[in-house]
């Protein structure tokens, strides 16, 4: 007989932190992708913003909006029930103040039943998480790259190459933590930087090109899997190529409707 998994919570993270266990996070978008991430025991399941470029067709992060969001992360909620289930707050919907933060975070957790959010950003950004935290609502941050800061970081860069950025990424990551993060994500930074937040900070972190030595590790789902047809980044690694399958089906199934093939008999009904 299967047996169900414990549902994991936040406090599940902080633990297998404590223990050295490493844990596993992947972006979602609907239910169909979420149901895969929940049957592949994934014990966080991210509805990320990214689903604008990967799903949506968009360049960037920039043009989702709270109710797009909302409306996948139900979607997502619907496919995954024991992973923990982490929404993004989108482009200027949480860093105008506390209460703006509060008041859209909590359409995230009522109306797309999201587990916690996730907030891009460092300092500035703290007094939304410490906001949040106070009222209940969980917050997983991410510093480094930031997708939603695509203009004023000059593009999808590596971060924490010039002078004085080990330093700021470094309070960045304390004061996250202070404000009481649960999970702090870590991209595309180097290694040494990305060891030394994770050695500091009581807080889990999540790496996505910031090396081995976080707590965990996240990539998107269609980039691992291979369904996307773009140039993956450095960080990612296609573990099946499922959208070289899914074209030879479709081709077959094509083929065998105009051949005649399809449907046959024991697809048809009779009276």
């Amino acid at each position: 007989m299967e047996t169900k998994r414990k549902k994991i919570r936040v406090s599940t993270l902080r633990e297998m932190k404590a223990s050295g266990e490493k844990f596993v996070m992947v972006t979602a978008y609907d239910a169909l992708t979420a149901s895969i991430a929940e049957e592949a025991e994934m014990e966080v399941v991210l509805v990320g913003d990214s689903l604008g470029m990967t799903a949506l067709g968009l360049r960037t992060t920039l043009k989702i909006t709270l109710d797009m969001m909302i409306h996948h992360a139900g979607a997502v909620a619907r496919g995954a029930k024991s992973a923990l289930l982490v929404g993004d707050m989108p482009f200027m919907t949480y860093k105008i103040s506390p209460e703006q933060a509060l008041a859209n975070a909590a359409r995230m957790i009522a109306e797309g039943s999201m587990e916690a959010v996730k907030f891009e950003g460092g300092a500035e950004v703290a007094p939304m998480v410490a906001r949040l935290v106070e009222a209940g609502i969980p917050v997983m941050g991410h510093v480094g790259l930031l997708p939603q800061s695509y203009h004023s970081q000059g593009g999808f860069r590596v971060q924490g190459r010039e002078e004085g950025d080990r330093e700021r990424l470094l309070a960045d990551a304390q004061a996250l933590d202070e404000a009481g993060v649960f999970a702090l994500v870590l991209e595309a930074l180097p290694t040494s930087i990305a060891d030394e937040i994770t050695s500091t900070i009581s807080a889990p972190t999540i790496g996505i090109g910031a090396g081995k030595g976080c707590d965990a590790q996240v990539l998107v789902f269609s980039d691992l899997l291979g369904l996307g047809n773009r140039r993956l980044p450095k960080f990612a690694r296609r573990y099946a190529d499922l959208r070289t399958e899914a074209i030879k089906g479709l081709k077959n199934y094509a083929d065998d409707v105009r051949s005649g093939e399809f449907p046959g008999a024991e697809n048809t009904y009779t009276e």
